[in-house]
């Protein structure tokens, strides 16, 4: 195939012109000269020499013009700006350098396209990179919520804190609910008889192991006051009933505490004992306090019930209301405890005592 560079505007046909010059044609003056024109020696040498000095001349000018084009790509293409905006290459020369001009414009184009690809990603990237940034820090952060908050209300509650909207549940709602209540009897003279630090220290003891066990059995602890607690049932989805579920957890308190109970002898110390009354009832469960301090709480008679049960039981003993214990019937052995007023309440409330449960 013919090359494309054979015409009188390339570097290519330009070499071989001055080749041509510079050999070919004074060769073949000379020898014309000789056979065809009877001239002597000195002028053929001179003639030879002009016409040498000619093709010299014309070659060097030749080349050098081309030389020049070379130089001045060379400049061109050496001007190029890494980061900025260049304007494609345009030269008069032969027609290679044209090409390579071309080709170099044509390289250049494609290299500012891939340029501003990878710009444009490592925006991209440092967008992704601030947002798993800001991800990572929320994860940290609710987590750490998650650790402070699962000290109080249980993993299962925190999880419906977090996923809700403002971090509180959105409304107050009406709701049946199973209400426990528990106490250390004769806490008082124990106390006296007892250094501060040793009494803390029973307590943290004592309410670690109780409430462990409320969050075991999806309930949640509402609050302390002194050396008696309340818990709630009934407000985190469970496969059981809330009833059951607080009737349960009562008994492992009860079988915890004779365990505590032989630890403290084994020390030496003085044993004591719990109460627990559990009540199953219909409340308002929501948010109760001011902007600065929120309690998430349970209001209502059932409430007041449960507490008075927890009164009426002695240490080791476990005593239920009417409705618990309906909603259980068939699951712990129990035994009818009385009847009992309740302030506020005009009739009666009848309650149990839980002895076992059954094996069923």
């Amino acid at each position: 195939m013919k090359s494309k560079y054979q015409n009188s505007n390339s570097f290519y046909r330009k070499t071989l012109l001055v080749l041509a010059l510079l050999s070919i044609i004074p060769f073949l003056l000379v020898i014309y000269v000789f056979f065809c024109e009877k001239i002597d020696l000195t002028r053929l040498a001179v003639l030879v020499s002009a016409l040498s000095l000619f093709s010299i001349l014309v070659g060097f000018f030749l080349l050098r013009r081309s030389g020049d084009q070379l130089v001045s790509l060379s400049e061109k293409t050496g001007a190029i700006e890494p980061d900025g905006q260049q304007e494609p290459i345009h030269i008069k020369a032969d027609r290679e350098m044209v090409d390579i001009a071309t080709h170099f414009n044509s390289m250049l184009k494609r290299l500012s396209e891939v340029n501003r690809g990878i710009r444009e990603q490592a925006v991209q990237l440092m967008l992704y990179a601030r947002d798993i940034s800001l991800s990572h820090k929320k994860t940290k952060e609710e987590e750490e919520i998650r650790n402070s908050l699962s000290r109080y209300v249980g993993k299962n509650l925190v999880e419906r804190l977090i996923e809700s909207r403002k971090g509180v549940f959105p409304e107050n709602e009406r709701k049946e609910v199973t209400v426990l209540f528990a106490d250390i009897r004769s806490f008082t003279t124990l106390s006296e008889r007892m250094e501060a630090e040793e009494v803390v220290s029973m307590l943290n003891r004592f309410f670690g192991v109780m409430v462990d066990i409320i969050f075991k059995n999806n309930g949640i602890l509402d609050k302390f006051v002194g050396d008696l607690f309340m818990a709630v049932f009934g407000l985190i989805p469970s496969e059981n009933s809330s009833p059951y579920d607080a009737i349960r957890a009562s008994m492992e308190m009860q079988d915890a505490m004779e365990e505590l109970m032989k630890e403290r002898a084994r020390q030496g110390k003085e044993p004591f004992g719990i109460g627990i009354g559990i009540n199953t009832g219909s409340v308002i469960v929501g948010n109760v306090g001011s902007e600065n301090r929120m309690d998430y709480t349970v209001i209502g008679d059932s409430v007041n019930v449960a507490e008075r049960l927890e009164q009426m039981a002695g240490g080791g003993e476990i005593i239920i209301g009417e409705q618990t214990h309906n909603q259980t019937r068939g699951y712990f052995r129990t035994q009818k405890k009385g009847e009992t007023y309740v302030r506020h309440k005009t009739k009666p409330v009848t309650c149990y005592e839980v002895l076992t449960q059954n094996l069923q």
